[in-house]
């Protein structure tokens, strides 16, 4: 069935902004989508039934209409989502009003600038290859609508757009390597658009990290430089919690100054590096415990390890550390405050098991050791979905539901052990991860969030608790997909369908090229580059004078490769024949694109038929010369100069 142009052209708008949308569907709310369905779907019918376009009285509430929706659900037009809410809702009404080329124009433009804005949400590899689709359907849809020929196959539209695409990949790709990198962005970012990260929080209460682990998101992907450490000793230290208040634990506060806990390390030292996800908080993870810092990274007392400024980007870094420590050799007075700090009209239970042990003379080691077997021997489970706990959340836990996720047994563990005199504190971070044979590096999820604890010891110092491991052991030896229920768990983080797994894997491994070479192009990775190059060390100046030079060589060559093939095109005998039609065209007469040269002669001469033998003439004088056969030789000079006198001397009033 043949389309119409105006019908092709709307397709393609269509399209193109259909695929856009479904990029940034996941970040809106679900209402928005739904109004550009409707839109779209009466604009098709528009012009699919001839239907009349709706009249602004129709229009201008909508419009309203529109705005005070957006307004409503994100209580502002600032900001990253909601400017971009408004957008999107303003974009779709504009289709019931796209009617001439000056429309489709605008369109394409805002459409242009719609597809990059993509990019403030996600720089995936699979959405990159969605944006150039969306950027060839809005290229074709421009070529539809303002192309000469009427009747141009929509097959030939979109060749002729992906190879203007192609054409730009050069100058994006000296942009790319060349272009200086400032660390940074360029322009501020709205606050909303670090609104969707997810990552370990600077408190934890029962349900905490249980929640995060339903999440499948990466978390960090590891690199390791020599062998990889055993599965039970690969914690990532994040946040260290010290203060408890009811069900939640936090950290200490900013505010409060201690001194820098000792660090003793034994035995060899991992070398590794991390590329982690943005999770807008300022700590970096680390494998338990650091013994060397990232550049600009600092470290708390607690060697809990923190960047500058929140990490709104994926950051790359070297880390040192070693598993064989003595940390914290001496306690001081207000680390073993903040260490044994407890409500004691709180979980009367739990203290009175406490008081049992320090009346039976227990030692810090053996209570350490009853407390283990209590979660060993007694019917503890380890669950996603644990029970909701009542006013005494330890007690509850301890001595009734005995049902938890690892928060569950770290918060309860340490609240035992500060009951029974000794300082404990809570860890966060991350346990274990997947090892990814393709790239030989480890994927850490958000299911693999975890807690431990820490207990101060004399002359031992600050030593690692798990007592997750007491309850669940093969959580720490071989991950969580291994003890979880597997309805529970995120489908990535599941083992039930190797051959799905298999393909994810590789998958990531292209991503995690794409993360390396493309998005973590900064100025480090690209100083580095032209060094190798230039085989000099290059400072800022150097690159502006590169990237001005290379940008000026490649645009000559692309201009002599375009004027050599204009003047191809255009050969003496084509432009002679090109001033006839001039002539013609002064006069109204004018040779459609689809039109043979002597059926347009036959046209004119009806149209004119006082030149009517002239027009005849130079038609088929020139239509012998232009189609001749090859084996006739190249067009005479002479016939050729014949043309252009009477070329010349054709005259049309």
């Amino acid at each position: 069935m043949k389309v119409s142009r105006s019908m092709q052209t709307l397709l393609w708008l269509l399209a193109s902004l259909t695929v856009t949308f479904s990029l940034l569907a996941i970040n809106l709310e679900s209402w928005i989508p739904t109004c550009f369905i409707v839109f779209a779907v009466w604009r098709y019918l528009m012009e699919k039934n001839n239907w009349s376009y709706p009249k602004l009285w129709i229009r201008l509430p909508m419009t309203i209409a529109g705005g005070l929706a957006v307004l409503a659900a994100y209580g502002s037009f600032l900001g990253r989502d909601a400017s971009i809410a408004l957008f999107l809702v303003m974009l779709a009404l504009k289709l019931l009003e796209t009617k001439s080329k000056r429309d489709y124009i605008v369109m394409v433009a805002l459409g242009y600038f719609l597809t990059v804005n993509v990019l403030l949400f996600t720089q995936a590899i699979g959405v990159f290859f969605a944006i150039v689709a969306a950027l060839l359907g809005l290229t074709a849809c421009l070529i539809s609508v303002t192309h000469s020929n009427n009747q141009l196959h929509w097959l030939t539209q979109a060749k002729l757009a992906a190879t203007m695409l192609l054409q730009a990949v050069p100058i994006m790709l000296v942009l790319f390597v060349l272009f200086p990198r400032i660390p940074g962005p360029l322009w501020g970012i709205p606050k909303d658009a670090y609104s969707g990260m997810t990552g370990l929080s600077d408190s934890m209460e029962p349900g905490s990290i249980s929640n995060l682990s339903l999440s499948s998101k990466i978390a960090f992907r590891v690199e390791f430089k020599s062998a990889i450490p055993p599965n039970n000793q690969l914690y990532w230290r994040g946040p260290v919690l010290w203060h408890q208040e009811g069900r939640k634990w936090q950290m200490t506060s900013d505010h409060l100054i201690l001194p820098r806990e000792s660090l003793e390390t034994s035995g060899p030292v991992t070398d590794y590096t991390i590329t982690l996800e943005p999770h807008n908080r300022n700590w970096l993870l680390m494998l338990d415990i650091p013994t060397s810092l990232p550049p600009d990274a600092t470290v708390k007392q607690d060697m809990q390890v923190l960047s500058k400024n929140p990490v709104r980007a994926r950051i790359r870094y070297d880390g040192q550390s070693s598993t064989h420590y003595l940390l914290g050799k001496t306690l001081g007075d207000r680390e073993r405050v903040l260490s044994l700090q407890l409500l004691e009209d709180e979980n009367p239970k739990t203290h009175q098991l406490a008081k049992q042990w320090l009346d039976e003379k227990k030692s810090p080691e053996e209570i350490i050791k009853a407390a283990l077997t209590m979660f060993r021997e007694q019917p503890f489970i380890y669950t996603l979905a644990p029970p909701l706990l009542g006013r005494e959340p330890v007690d509850d836990f301890l001595f009734n539901t005995q049902r938890g996720f690892c928060e569950h047994y770290a918060s309860s563990f340490v609240y035992l052990m500060r009951a029974a005199g000794l300082p404990a504190r809570i860890i966060t971070g991350y346990q274990g991860g997947e090892l990814n044979p393709n790239g030989h590096y480890l994927i850490v999820r958000q299911s693999d969030a975890h807690a431990w604890a820490e207990v101060w010891l004399e002359n031992k110092g600050w030593v690692r608790i798990d007592p997750t491991a007491a309850v669940s052991p093969n959580r720490i030896e071989y991950g969580i997909s291994s003890v979880a229920d597997s309805a529970l768990l995120p489908f990535l983080a599941r083992r039930d369908y190797p051959m799905l797994k298999s393909l994810y894997l590789n998958w990531d491994a292209i991503n995690n090229g794409w993360n390396q070479w493309v998005l973590g192009y900064d100025e480090k990775k690209q100083l580095s580059l032209l060094k190798k190059l230039l085989g000099k060390k290059i400072v800022w100046e150097d690159i502006g004078l590169i990237l001005v030079g290379t940008m000026i060589i490649l645009l000559l060559i692309l201009s002599y490769v375009l004027l050599r093939n204009k003047a191809v095109v255009l050969d003496p005998l084509k432009k002679t024949y090109q001033r006839f039609l001039i002539k013609l065209a002064r006069v109204s007469v004018i040779k459609a694109n689809h039109e043979g040269v002597l059926d347009f002669a036959q046209r004119a001469a009806a149209k004119l038929p006082e030149k009517a033998q002239d027009i005849q003439k130079i038609s088929n004088l020139y239509s012998s010369m232009q189609y001749a056969p090859a084996n006739q030789g190249d067009k005479p000079k002479n016939t050729l100069n014949l043309l252009k006198q009477l070329v010349k001397g054709f005259k049309v009033k």
